[in-house]
């Protein structure tokens, strides 16, 4: 068995999932008081309340004044599915995929739309795909961060200023913790529940002057759910982007949601969400950069998540496994972990690498991850020398 000692410390807070991820430090259910339960989200009371969302969402992120930004159904996933539908199909189209949710839209794009003129750009977990090769005439959909990979794009400059084509993309563990250039992105998606810990089932959709133009301009040739349905009359239909949504939202969730953009305001906004995520990515940095038996799944640092840190074993004792029992291993490590009480839904994806994924968006306290890190090397320690004895 294992020399090592389980550590004296243990994270105050061991929610590091990656979605639905931990609440703001300080939260209480009794901070929702206010909800407007039992009321219509068309009254004039529950519109209010879905504007003043919407406006908080303008200031924390930064977003244009000419942007609109919409609340939709079916979390970030939602909001994909109804710009995807809307507005693809009448140019051709690349989507950059690198990880698994990038790999659903070229899914939903080739299988449900059953567009034609597609290229895809992927790579393997770890990596991304030469974005030199994104075109400026193309539509173009892309995850800005990969949630089950732990790889982002450092910045958008592959995309043209002059560009043709639309971009859609999908910023869900991105959003509130990286600097999205939103004059190149025409379409942004995220869900409350990622970097701000909201609750789920929301999607936000926030579409530039040209999004815009691409809706009123463009109708596509196959049928349109009503969930999805944006405009009206050729007329991308405004109120939707003034707190009238589609249907009928939580206001619970509504009221959750703003306790989070309180919180980030009071912490100085987007430049202070990204300070508590990059210094939470910064302790695992010096953890792995002396530790033997872990490495980043991200090949370099500057395509590096400072949300869904993904770290992958590459110790021999495991490495030498058949690739069923490295997964094996790696399940296990998550499962120890979660058993000890100190990191909870903290097990990598499946289709990723053996290894975790450790959450360390802003509303994760730096010195829980610091207390995280002797417990990684205990209980990767507590398994290696079970397969030894073995």
């Amino acid at each position: 068995m294992t020399t090592l000692a389980k550590p004296a410390m243990r994270p105050a807070r061991p929610e590091f999932s990656s979605g639905p991820c931990a609440k703001r430090p300080g939260w209480k259910v009794e901070n929702l008081q206010g909800a407007l339960l039992g009321r219509s989200h068309r009254s004039k009371p529950g519109k209010a309340r879905l504007k003043e969302a919407i406006d908080q969402t303008r200031a924390v992120l930064q977003v244009p004044a000419d942007y609109l930004i919409g609340i939709v159904p079916a979390s970030d996933t939602g909001a994909m599915e109804m710009a995807m539908w809307s507005m693809l199909g009448g140019r051709p189209l690349q989507i950059v995929a690198f990880e698994s949710f990038g790999k659903d839209w070229v899914t939903d794009v080739t299988k449900q739309l059953k567009l034609k003129d597609v290229e895809v750009l992927d790579a393997p977990y770890g990596q991304l795909p030469d974005l030199t090769k994104v075109r400026g005439d193309a539509d173009l959909v892309f995850t800005w961060n990969g949630t089950t990979s732990g790889v982002r794009v450092p910045n958008a400059d592959f995309i043209s200023a002059d560009r043709e084509g639309v971009t859609i993309c999908d910023a869900t563990s991105a959003a509130f913790a990286m600097d999205l250039q939103w004059d190149k992105l025409d379409v942004v998606t995220f869900s409350w529940q990622k970097v701000l810990g909201g609750e789920a089932a929301h999607g936000m959709l926030i579409l530039s002057p040209r999004a815009v133009a691409r809706l009123e301009s463009y109708s596509p040739p196959w049928p349109m759910p009503k969930i999805f349905r944006m405009t009206k009359g050729g007329k991308v239909s405004l109120d939707i982007f003034e707190g009238a949504t589609i249907n009928t939202p939580s206001m619970l969730c509504v009221e959750d949601y703003l306790d989070a953009l309180k919180w980030a305001s009071s912490l100085g906004g987007l430049t202070g969400l990204q300070a508590r995520a990059d210094a939470n990515l910064k302790v695992l940095a010096d953890w792995v950069a002396k530790t033997a038996w872990v490495e980043f799944l991200a090949a370099t640092p500057d395509i590096r998540s400072n949300t869904s840190v993904c770290i992958k074993v590459v110790d021999k004792r495991v490495t030498g496994l058949s690739a069923d029992a490295q997964a094996d291993f790696a399940k296990k490590l998550g499962s120890l972990l979660e058993k000890e009480g100190v990191a909870l839904d903290a097990g990598g994806y499946r289709d990723a690498p053996p290894g975790l994924r450790i959450w360390c968006g802003a509303t994760v306290e730096t010195s829980d991850v610091d207390a995280l890190t002797p417990w990684l090397d205990w209980a990767f320690e507590t398994l290696a020398s079970e397969l030894q004895a073995a």
